[in-house]
């Protein structure tokens, strides 16, 4: 099953380095576990003489069957195990740890009011994760972040996108009994900093950022972990500074546990975005993405104002 995945991760983004990125694996690894498909299926479907890289009629061809058979295994394996009664009557959403915890239950409530009795089973995963099952077929929709500094799969056709809200990646930092932040990015000392793991989406986000204001010499590492929410909690124990997704710690910034310490030069956009695979057409996950793409005059986004409508991205 991980071959197949691979073969489809990189049937999807024609380059080697970025379907290693997104599988989570080193690039010489997945050419290698693509090089073991090959051999297993007698044939070359990798036309690797192009840029980007191809499939061959071979690899065309055997596209389908691996979507065929991971589909077909996975939902005899939830069946098995009785985890879908009536498929087609449950939509699963994988979204990254953060959407999840901040975004997922006020979007469900609100699409509810507009639907009806809505069935959903969130996976909560990683990025990379969330990109892997909704390109294997093992989720219906995916609820993922998008920056047009790191961009997802925003880019490929096959999977349309619809942005359903806006906020920004911004540095918090705790405060003092007089309400000032412990931290600042314009100390001559290097402060305390609490990081995404490098191969998490907004960890490669927070990096860029980094880079671009050449923060690294004002930053001293303490610890790291993939999920906002750990961060959060750490910046609001005063261990460090932390980047995290605006939402995530609005209560706290509401309440002055949390300030942000800079200003926008420090920060990167944020789209919360719905992505679909075009060729599925699972019955609630249908209605849902019509749901999305209707609302004209209003927005799905919990807790913000209407902003116009709800544009598609291809």
């Amino acid at each position: 099953m991980n071959w197949l995945e691979d073969f489809l991760t990189l049937a999807v983004t024609r380059n080697f380095s970025r379907a290693a990125t997104l599988r989570n694996v080193t690039q010489p690894a997945f050419s290698r576990r693509i090089r073991n498909l090959e051999y297993w299926v007698g044939a070359t479907l990798i036309d690797r003489s192009l840029f980007p890289v191809g499939l061959t009629p071979a690899g065309e061809s055997f596209q389908r069957t691996a979507q065929d058979a991971l589909s077909v295994l996975r939902v005899g394996r939830d069946e098995a195990l009785g985890f879908v009664p009536k498929i087609e009557e449950v939509v699963s959403i994988s979204a990254s740890h953060t959407l999840a915890v901040s975004f997922f239950v006020d979007w469900h409530e609100q699409l509810q009011n507009r639907l009806g009795n809505l069935k959903a089973r969130i996976v909560p995963d990683h990025v990379a994760g969330c990109v892997d099952a909704l390109i294997s077929g093992n989720c219906d929709l995916m609820l993922a972040y998008n920056s047009p500094l790191l961009p997802t799969l925003t880019d490929i056709v096959r999977y349309p996108s619809i942005v359903l809200g806006s906020e920004r990646l911004v540095p918090v930092s705790a405060v003092d009994d007089a309400g000032r932040a412990l931290y600042s990015l314009d100390s001559d000392t290097p402060q305390p900093y609490l990081c995404y793991s490098s191969d998490s989406y907004l960890g490669r986000l927070t990096a860029l950022i980094i880079g671009r204001q050449n923060l690294a010499a004002r930053l001293n590492f303490r610890y790291e972990c993939s999920m906002s929410d750990v961060l959060k909690r750490g910046a609001l124990a005063g261990s460090g500074i932390a980047w995290v997704p605006e939402r995530a710690v609005r209560d706290e910034l509401a309440a002055g546990r949390l300030v942000i310490i800079s200003d926008d030069s420090h920060t990167a956009p944020l789209d919360i975005c719905l992505f679909r695979h075009a060729e599925h057409d699972q019955r609630v996950a249908e209605r849902i993405w019509q749901a999305c793409l209707t609302a004209e005059d209003e927005t799905l986004e919990p807790d913000q104002p209407p902003a116009g409508g709800v544009p598609e991205k291809g």
